[in-house]
């Protein structure tokens, strides 16, 4: 779980801020001038108190406000979308005397609310049935289990609350997994002691089952997995998805295993970009990681069938047995020998007790492009929002990553200046090499006029012809896409963008002047709606003159043009004005101009100007007006 997020907005909310934070690892989050000086101050400060707790809950930080229970149920109410991945949301009353768990009580909620409850001496006000009567949350149980079939969990309980008896069933052998079921039991042990009910063999209507092995459904019986196994996978170059399946598939038919026992999915980095493990870790809904050739090879002692082929090829002389054995630790244990078919090998071992698990194995880095738009939250999409939520470190201008707010607020971040757009796109994918996440942050979309097609251009060339490195070139890439300035400046001041449009940047720091206008003068003739992008700078001042000239040439003196700056931002400002009345100096490099087309129009309404570009509904307006 991420840090909780504690938000107070009074000064006796701050007062109990500071205690909880002495005994909780919590990230304080107050409002302006709500609290006093003292020894321990907020760790981030904010104005809005329900964009902040907007911002908060969307990042999938756990929300605990010092507040009533309305401001929270309020502020996420149009965010509830999915309870499986949504944060728990605590209220606390500013005395202290109640804590409410509102969202999340089956994901940590309960037993967060039950923790701050012993620090402020209040009541942990607990109304989820389960954790009431049974004292477990059986749908959510805790790590390495994992439930079979959480679909008929819910009616299941249900007759447990009303004193269902019950018995419990475990097939575990006692070699290697003793401690795994000793956890299973203490897990379930509140059970007995809650409900009275005592497990029992003789009358039971309910089975709970701890099991390696694959169990039918049964509407009698919750059936859970220990999740400890180490899957090795080894393959050819674009190994046919399928054949990979089948062959773990077959692996754990052959041995009588489930396959939700597979904690994780272990191979060799070069491996890190190879389709038919990415599609089987999707499949299996399991993290797929990666270890170099040169720490697979010490495992070569313990592996059965060592290849001298494999590493004269990549450096080890195993992948699949050597990635498992790995995993598992120096204490792990083959359960099903390698299996190979003609691209793809596979083999099984365990994590006794689940000790070790994967360790200093690596997940496949990647980089997002995340498009925020102008900045505020509300411009910002769901996807933007959990790129940055997913993100390791921050990449990007500082200004842009300013615009986040609290989302960015407790992030790792890496701040680059105007000019130096190659080096932060560099920095990004060669973290993601090393399997981070990393996020690029970029004003409006990441792929207009933004830090997208320079990242691609780095995967595109060999390390020897300036791009990135092998490590580099395997990670993901992710784009989330976000409200462009043509599209912000088009919303504001009507609908500009009805019919064709095109954008063309003015900025001649990159492309000659005179490709620049060798396109104006297409889009003139063309007749296209032109959104005109790094319209002037400092240095640069006569690139939109000439432009406005050459439309002179094609488009009548009243066509109208939008100049638009700071959208969506408090110092939002748009104009209106003829092609003939640009002026340049109305215009700096925060102004996106839109130049309308022949067709385009302005007109008065009773709330100022409106633009729009007609798509040629005239005619049909027309012969509707004559029929009526």
């Amino acid at each position: 779980m991420p840090i909780p997020v504690l938000i107070s907005m009074t000064r006796h909310g701050a007062e109990l801020a500071r205690g909880l934070i002495a005994a909780h690892d919590l990230s304080w989050h107050a409002r302006t001038d709500s609290f006093d000086a003292g020894d321990v101050m907020p760790d981030h400060v904010f104005d809005k108190t329900v964009p902040h707790i907007q911002d908060s809950f969307a990042a999938g930080f756990p929300v605990i406000g010092i507040c009533s229970a309305g401001i929270l149920i309020r502020a996420i109410a149009g965010q509830l979308a999915d309870k499986w991945a949504e944060p728990p949301v605590i209220s606390i009353a500013d005395d202290g005397s109640s804590v409410i768990p509102l969202l999340g009580g089956h994901h940590g909620g309960n037993m967060l609310a039950q923790m701050l409850a012993q620090s402020t001496g209040g009541k942990a006000a607990v109304t989820t049935a389960g954790d009431i009567r049974l004292g477990v949350s059986l749908d959510q149980p805790p790590m390495p289990f994992v439930l079979a079939d959480p679909s008929g969990a819910a009616s299941i309980m249900a007759r447990l609350n009303d004193g269902a008896p019950f018995r419990l069933m475990s097939d575990l052998p006692d070699d290697h997994y003793s401690g795994i079921a000793a956890a299973w039991h203490d897990w379930l042990a509140p059970m007995s002691r809650q409900s009275g009910i005592k497990p029992s063999a003789a009358d039971a209507e309910i089975s709970i089952i701890l099991s390696l092995r694959p169990q039918p459904s049964s509407p009698q019986a919750l059936v859970y997995h220990p999740r400890l196994a180490c899957l090795g996978v080894g393959a050819s170059r674009h190994c046919p998805p399928d054949e990979m399946a089948e062959l773990v598939s077959g692996l754990l038919a052959d041995h009588d295993l489930s396959p939700h026992i597979i904690a994780g999915i272990y191979s060799v980095d070069l491996k890190a970009d190879e389709p038919a493990m990415l599609e089987l870790a999707n499949d299996l809904n399991v993290p797929l990681r990666f270890y170099p050739a040169a720490q697979l090879e010490l495992e070569t002692p313990r592996v059965a069938e060592p290849s001298q082929v494999v590493f004269d090829e990549i450096g080890t002389h195993s992948v699949a047995e050597a990635s498992a054995l790995a995993a598992a630790g120096i204490d792990g244990v083959m359960i099903a020998g390698k299996r190979k078919t003609a691209h793809a090998t596979a083999a099984l071992a365990i994590s006794p007790d689940n000790v070790n698990q994967g360790q200093n194995s690596t997940p496949r880095g990647q980089v997002m492009l995340v498009g925020i738009g102008p900045g505020q939250s509300a411009w910002r999409t769901p996807e933007a929002t959990a790129m940055i939520r997913k993100a390791d470190e921050l990449v990007g201008y500082h200004l842009y990553i300013d615009l986040l707010g609290s989302i960015a607020a407790d992030k790792p971040r890496a701040d680059y200046a105007l000019g130096q757009e190659e080096d932060r796109c560099r920095y990004a994918l060669e973290e993601a090499g090393k399997g981070r996440n990393m996020a690029i942050i970029c004003s409006g979309d990441a792929g207009i006029y933004a830090m997208g097609a320079l990242v691609f251009e780095l995967l595109d060339r060999d390390q020897s012809d300036g791009g990135v490195s092998d490590a580099a070139r395997r990670v993901a890439v992710g784009s989330a896409p976000g409200v462009s300035a043509l599209q912000a400046a088009a919303a504001r001041s009507g609908a500009l963008l009805g019919h064709d449009f095109c954008t063309i940047s003015l900025s001649d720091l990159l492309t000659p002047w005179e490709h620049i206008e060798n396109r104006i003068h297409a889009a003139a003739k063309g007749d296209f709606v032109i959104a005109f992008y790094n319209p002037v700078s400092r240095r640069r001042r006569v690139g939109l003159a000439k432009a406005r000239d050459i439309l002179l040439q094609h488009r009548p003196a009243d066509t109208p043009v939008v100049l638009a700056s700071n959208l969506g931002r408090p110092e939002e400002q748009v104009h209106y004005r003829t092609l003939a009345e640009l002026e340049i100096d109305e215009v700096d490099m925060l102004t996106v101009v839109m130049v309308g087309s022949s067709a385009s129009k302005c007109f008065q309404r009773g709330t100022g100007k409106a633009v729009y570009t007609p798509r040629g509904y005239a005619k049909r307006i027309d012969e509707n007006k004559h029929n009526t």
